[in-house]
């Protein structure tokens, strides 16, 4: 599964590389099989976002895109949507994807939700049903399925790596939650690039009959 992973990421247009970040010696002798680049990091990382900042410390890029490796249905394509706009405007630091959101998602706590303001800037990121419908007939507007995608200026993910997990970020397991407790903009674009993360055994059996069935290549 990381090999699909990583070759859909070296597939988009602007990608200069990508490397992998592990603390698990069987990826680095996965990833090295298929002559991909791998780094080993430190095991006492507490999220994905502390783990690359480690390998973007030693870097010289502007941008630096966490792709997990929990993704194997992810079209360059998203990566290349997720880019734009931190690539147009340098007040934005942090960026991810959202996705359209299925009836039967809201109360799934593997499906991560976003809402954003008028602007496309998250609001909030959860796994329980946000938001509260009091109207059950009421469109469902301003809410997303979350992608595992996050871009960030390299600067701006050194610093956020440098302050301490928060609360809600501890109380929902979600990483970009530490930004917004600290008043930074995620800004979130919406795709119609739908991916799919392997979060139980039941998603890589999905994800392995998806493969059969030559959806992914």
């Amino acid at each position: 599964m990381i090999e699909h992973v990583y070759r859909r990421a070296a597939a988009a247009r602007g990608v200069a590389g990508v490397v992998v970040a592990t603390d698990d010696a069987r990826i680095v002798r996965a990833v090295e099989l298929f002559g991909g680049a791998v780094v080993m990091t430190r095991a006492d990382h507490v999220s994905g976002t502390d783990r690359i900042a480690e390998v973007a410390a030693g870097l010289s890029c502007d941008l630096v895109v966490n792709v997990q490796g929990d993704e194997p249905l992810l079209a360059p394509e998203a990566i290349e949507e997720a880019v734009a706009p931190l690539a147009a405007d340098a007040g934005i630091r942090m960026g991810t994807l959202g996705g359209a959101l299925g009836e039967d998602d809201a109360a799934n706590p593997h499906v991560v939700k976003a809402v954003v303001d008028q602007q496309g800037f998250a609001l909030y990121f959860s796994r329980s049903p946000i938001p509260y419908r009091r109207d059950p007939s009421a469109p469902r507007q301003s809410v997303y399925r979350h992608i595992g995608l996050y871009v960030y200026r390299r600067d701006f993910l050194l610093e956020l790596a440098s302050l301490r997990p928060t609360p809600l970020e501890r109380a929902e397991s979600l990483e970009q939650l530490r930004a917004l407790e600290h008043g930074h903009r995620i800004r979130v674009v919406e795709t119609a690039y739908l991916s799919a993360s392997v979060d139980t055994p039941e998603d890589l059996e999905r994800v392995r009959r998806l493969v059969a069935g030559g959806r992914l290549t």
